[in-house]
This record gives structure tokens, sequence and C-alpha cells, in this order.
């Protein structure tokens, strides 16, 4: 079994595992050749979430201005996807090129890490389409806020050709909260 197959059994716990997996999935439609650095990091990028203890999301922050849950969201999923790898006998060069992009997962980069987190967005706004009217029915923020996430994801894609394929995905989760 590759390295990549084992993370994708890895990941199957994780209650949001189709959005890891569909993370890979548009990364691999951006760019066919991706590295397998890429292609893990997309995989596992968000799994600290499936771990108690994480930091706390505060959906009545705007996004963008809660960039300290992030960070903090994107250190800790690299320390538990890096010693996964470590577990698993990865050597040290693909273990450091993983964490360095799962770390810029949220704010992008150089090619390589935008090209993550256009596909990070891609995900988010095809698998989560149902979250904003989720959010508000449990009362942890508003619609319209929740609908902000949405926009958040879909405005910080930098690759022409992500936000081209995203913009359906993010009219799709207007139409549906409305």
């Amino acid at each position: 079994m590759t390295l990549e197959e084992r993370a994708v059994a890895w990941i199957e716990p994780y209650w949001n595992a189709e959005h890891l997996r569909r993370t890979r999935d548009w990364l691999l439609e951006l760019d066919p050749e991706a590295s397998e650095a890429l292609r893990l990091a997309a995989l596992t990028h968000d799994i600290e979430r499936h771990f108690p203890g994480g930091p706390a999301n505060d959906l009545s922050v705007a996004p963008e201005e809660d960039m300290a849950y992030r960070r903090l969201h994107s250190e800790r999923s690299a320390e538990f996807v890096t010693e996964w790898l470590r577990g698993q006998g990865a050597d040290d060069a693909l273990v450091d090129d993983v964490e360095r992009l799962i770390l810029a997962h949220e704010v992008g980069g150089g090619a390589e890490e935008d090209l993550l987190q256009a596909a990070d967005s891609l995900s988010f706004l095809e698998v989560n389409v149902d979250l904003p009217a989720k959010w508000a029915a449990e009362g942890r923020c508003s619609l319209d806020r929740g609908i902000d996430q949405h926009r958040w994801m879909f405005e910080r894609i930098r690759v022409a050709r992500a936000r081209a394929l995203a913009e359906p995905l993010y009219r799709r989760v207007r139409d549906v909260a409305a």
C-alpha cells in the first residue's frame, strides 16, 4: 500500500474526510503532476480537527480577522501529520515538505502553497455547501456570517483557473442558503 493510500485510510474516521479527499482531487484537477508532498498535504491538512483539544473557531468573527485561529489550526495539523508520516517511515525531506505545505494551507505563499490553498477552497465550497444553514440552526453564527466564511474561502483563491472553477460553487452556496 502506498503512503497516499495509507493516508486515505488514516483520515477515514474524520467527520469531514470527504473534504480532505476532494481537496486532493481538486489539486490533481489543477495540477495532474502534483508532487507526493502536495497530495499528502491535501489529504491531511485539516486532520487536527479530528482530535480533541484543538483551537476553537469563533464563527462570530470574520474569517480574515481570526488569523490566529488559522495559524494554530495549521500548526496543530502539521504536528499530527508529521508525527504520522514519521511513524510510516517517510523520509525527512518528504515530511518537511508536507509540513511546510500544511503550515501554509490557509494563507498560501508560493506556487505550491497557492495550489493547496486553492484546492482546499474548492473542496470547502463543494463539500460544505450546507454549513451556513447548519451553523445558523445551531446558533453558532448568523446565516450571513456563515455565508461570509464561504465568501472568504472563494476570495482567497489566487490561482486563476481555480477561481474560475470556484465561481459556480460559491454561487451555489449563496443559492442554497437563500
